[in-house]
């Protein structure tokens, strides 16, 4: 799924993704859990503020994001799958 991302350029240039759009939503990124470098394209993982987990790959040469995971917060009471 194509998306637009907002980035935050730290000290050192790198950038870190802030808030999320997609489907006419926009979603505040909570907390970056973990992050990761491919050989052509850098991963997110984070929490949204909605509660739901997405893992984010920006391709570094198209510089261009896509949503590669969803999951979905789990309701009071919903067992993990």
């Amino acid at each position: 799924m194509k998306i637009t991302v907002e980035c935050f350029a730290g000290h050192r240039g790198d950038e870190t993704p802030r808030r999320i759009s997609f489907d006419e939503r926009s979603i505040e990124v909570a907390e970056v859990i973990d992050r990761w470098l491919g050989s052509d394209h850098r991963y997110f993982k984070i929490l949204g503020s909605d509660g739901a987990t997405y893992v984010l790959r920006q391709d570094t040469v198209k510089h261009s994001w896509e949503i590669t995971l969803y999951e979905r917060p789990h309701r009071v009471g919903e067992r993990p799958s």
